[in-house]
């Protein structure tokens, strides 16, 4: 028997695992950090042999809530993943599954590899109306890059999409790659019509240093760089500094920041309600995106989510309130499980990459319904 976590975004500190009844395990903080909670790891057992695996020393992870309810992503293939029944018992997540191959590898939601990340950027820049832009370098070396999409043009709307500030909240490039595919299927109708008024901004992986390290919130330098925003520095957030600098030069009409959120098992979307520019027509703009949403797909709701900041109490080191406010526009955060959608259960599946990616395409419909209010 033998466990590794020796690749792409692997995670895991072996603590015993001489028994496949009784193999246990603990997570390792983010560098320079005490945030953690992504896991990603292989197994190598015998066929059919049953393994019990315990993850342990999860009272001081950075959300407890977060296992509770929670089912572990598994997969043979590194293709198709499928959730294993886990019990939470307050310090330890346990679960257990007899092999049908001999290499098995949990984490704790499909991850996205920074190889599939680098594939859908070059893909993308070989379709005829996007473009592939360089935004600067990474703390370690690796490349910060922006996809633009449609013609640009000073009278079309101006959309940035940004995804995986937290880089273990893998489901967000999952759903920025929906939206991206369809942008640029030019059978499709909306993606025509959108392209039509609007020119897309999309950071795909703010944070590919934590994405490859294995992190769950920060970059290589340990910095959470959604508490960035209000004074982003090329020594520690980089990557904040470098796209906020493009914000400036090219302006913002609409912002969508992609996350995970750990405890609450539903879609939802949190607003800028509380920075001092909000206004009725930031309202109206608000409800008209909810609202299509809620229309266009069952996988959304409005009824969940986190609690609504007091006027001009909005902290402006968020990256959607920041924006919000140096740009008066739309923005949103945008929130999606890691363990199912409650309103529409999988037991299976649960919240998967494959709803990610329609999800991203759903919010492209919510997008073009309020379009043409931005200005």
């Amino acid at each position: 028997m033998h466990i590794s976590s020796q690749f792409d975004s692997g995670n895991i500190r072996v603590i015993q695992a001489d028994d496949p009844n009784n193999i246990v395990l603990a997570i390792n903080k983010d560098n320079q950090s005490d945030f953690y909670q992504w896991f990603h790891f292989g197994l190598r057992g015998e066929v059919n042999q049953l393994h019990t695996l315990r993850i342990t020393e999860l009272a001081k992870s950075a959300y407890p809530k977060g296992w509770e309810g929670y089912n572990v992503c598994a997969s043979y293939d590194r293709q198709t993943w499928f959730r294993v029944e886990s019990e939470f018992d307050g310090d330890s997540l346990t679960f257990s599954l007899a092999l049908e191959h001999a290499q098995v590898y949990f984490a704790y939601f499909t991850p996205y590899s920074y190889e599939r990340h680098l594939d859908l950027l070059s893909d993308a820049q070989c379709a005829a109306q996007c473009e592939l832009r360089f935004l600067g370098e990474t703390l370690d070396g690796r490349d910060l890059s922006m996809l633009v999409i449609g013609e640009e043009d000073d009278a079309k709307r101006k959309i940035w999409i940004t995804a995986r500030q937290h880089p273990g909240e893998s489901m967000a490039e999952w759903c920025a790659e929906g939206m991206i595919n369809r942008l640029l299927d030019d059978q499709d109708g909306v993606a025509r019509a959108l392209l039509n008024d609007a020119v897309f901004y999309i950071v795909p992986n703010m944070n590919p240093d934590g994405s490859v390290r294995g992190h769950l919130r920060t970059n290589a330098a340990g910095i959470n760089l959604n508490r960035e925003w209000a004074t982003p520095s090329l020594e520690k957030s980089p990557e904040v500094y470098y796209v906020l600098n493009a914000m400036r030069e090219i302006g913002v009409d609409m912002y969508l920041d992609l996350h995970g959120d750990e405890a609450l098992p539903y879609n939802f979307v949190a607003g800028s309600e509380g920075i001092p520019a909000y206004s009725a027509h930031l309202a109206d703009l608000e409800s008209r995106f909810k609202q299509a949403l809620l229309q266009a797909t069952p996988e959304f709701q409005d009824e969940y989510g986190y609690a609504k900041d007091a006027p001009g109490q909005a902290n402006l080191t968020i990256a959607s309130n920041a924006v919000g406010q140096a740009f008066t526009c739309l923005a949103y955060t945008v929130e999606m499980p890691f363990k199912d959608n409650n309103n529409l259960p999988d037991p299976l599946f649960g919240w998967s990459a494959q709803r990610c990616q329609q999800f991203g395409e759903d919010l492209l419909v919510a997008t073009r319904a309020v379009v043409s209010h931005l200005r």
